[in-house]
């Protein structure tokens, strides 16, 4: 396996309206060298796309959020306006809600644990499209 090559951008946008859940994952991607945005909600997490968007080397985010719109419209919003920015949506329920996640999205299951949350961001970081990894959900 050849060496990962560095992101271009470093920080992550960990989108979490569970105050200690998002605490978590910021802590995992600040102990792996990342610099982190945290959002409460995906309205919050829009306007940092839109403000930050050039910084931004994925986005982290829960599918139930805080706010009008959910971590599955985030993830369709982000895919539009950032397209090469990575996305893993995650969720401690399954349903039909998740069918709606672009194909450029990855799904990960929660409860997750530390490394398996870094795991799957090098994978999603390395393979560069991010193609869907859907195993989880269909």
């Amino acid at each position: 396996m050849g060496r990962p090559r560095p992101f271009s951008r470093s920080t992550v946008l960990v989108v979490e309206d569970d105050d200690d859940q998002r605490s978590l994952a910021a802590t995992v991607f600040e102990e792996a060298g990342f610099k982190v945005v945290e959002c409460a909600s995906a309205e919050a997490a829009v306007a940092v796309i839109d403000a930050r968007r050039g910084e931004i080397a994925m986005i982290f985010t829960d599918v139930r959020l805080s706010g009008v719109m959910d971590g599955v419209e985030l993830a369709q919003i982000a895919c539009d306006k950032a397209p090469t920015v990575p996305v893993i949506v995650t969720s401690g329920a399954s349903g039909e809600r998740l069918r709606d996640l672009p194909a450029r999205t990855e799904y990960m299951q929660k409860p997750w644990r530390a490394l398996e949350l870094l795991m799957r961001a090098e994978r999603v970081r390395a393979d560069g499209d991010h193609v869907a990894w859907r195993g989880d959900i269909l």
